[in-house]
Formats: structure tokens, sequence, C-alpha cells
């Protein structure tokens, strides 16, 4: 058996870096193909007038990269450039420039994305979601509870809305 021993630590070894090798290579590939992407897209935009889906595509890629003012500049070209653009499609922009502004913590400008992306498609879950988070960052829980508590209207299963609910429902009652 002592003989074995350095053969199964050696074995359980090799085994740990494959799958840190795999683990590796699958990120840099991923990384690759959206550093190519954003690449293309910023040289296409750059010399031309681009899609709403571009827009949106390399704003949110640079909301990937955390560079907030240059993804709401291309999350508004994106809803200037095609008129014909689906309200489901026009919500998913004012979400996104909505998370833009909370995370440089512009909740009131961020409240007005919100909204209007509800006002386009009223049971999209996410921007809900998304809006009960910043009204708990301006510490309005009852708004953010009756965020969370539409977007269970809408999928009762969220677990995120239930358990934003329950935890604010339980402050609630602290008071």
């Amino acid at each position: 058996m002592n003989e074995q021993l350095p053969v199964i630590y050696i074995s359980a070894l090799l085994i740990i870096l494959i799958f840190a090798a795999i683990f590796i290579l699958r990120e840099v590939i991923k990384t690759r193909r959206s550093e190519n992407v954003f690449s293309k897209l910023q040289k296409k935009l750059k010399n031309e007038k681009g899609t709403s889906k571009e827009y949106y595509e390399l704003a949110s890629l640079y909301l990937d990269k955390k560079l907030f003012v240059q993804s709401i500049s291309l999350f508004q070209k994106a809803l200037k450039a095609d008129k014909n653009v689906e309200p489901e499609n026009k919500a998913l922009i004012y979400n996104a420039m909505g998370y833009a502004y909370f995370a440089q913590e512009q909740y009131d400008i961020a409240i007005r994305q919100y909204k209007e992306a509800l006002k386009l498609y009223p049971e999209y879950v996410i921007a809900l979601n998304n809006l009960g988070n910043v009204y708990e960052k301006k510490q309005m829980i009852p708004q953010a509870v009756e965020c969370y508590e539409s977007a269970l209207e809408y999928e009762p299963n969220n677990k995120v809305s239930k358990r934003r609910v329950e935890s604010l429902k339980k402050r609630l009652v602290t008071f």
C-alpha cells in the first residue's frame, strides 16, 4: 500500500491539473471570442452607422468591462438607430441602461430607466427586480416590496423576488 501512495497522489494531482487546464482554456476561448466581437463591432460602428442590435451588443460588452459611461452612450444610440425596434427589445435596452446608472450610484436616473422598460414591457421580471433593488438602496422599502411582489405575480417561483420580499417584510415588521 505504501508503494502505491505516491502514484495515487500524482494521479490525483494530475486530475486536478487537467480540470484546471480545461477551465482556464474555456475561459481563454470565451474571452477571445468576446474580444473579437468587441473589436469587430467597435471598428464597424466607428466607420458606419449600425443597427440597434449592434449598438446593444457593444454596449453590453462595455457593461461587462464596467465602462458604464460608454455603455450608456451606446445604449442611447441603440434606441435611436432603429425606429422599428419591438417594445420588448427596447425594454431590454432601458433595463441595461438602468443597470449602468445603478452601478454609478445614479439611483434616480436608474429608476427612470427601469420604469421606462416596464412601461414598454410590464411583465419584465428582471426590470421589476432591478427596480426593487434600487428602491432598497434608497431605503424606499414599501416600493421595493411592491416591485418584488409584482415580479412574483408574473413569475411565482422567482427566487430573488421571494427572498427579497421575505427579508423586507421582516424588516417592515421590526420597525
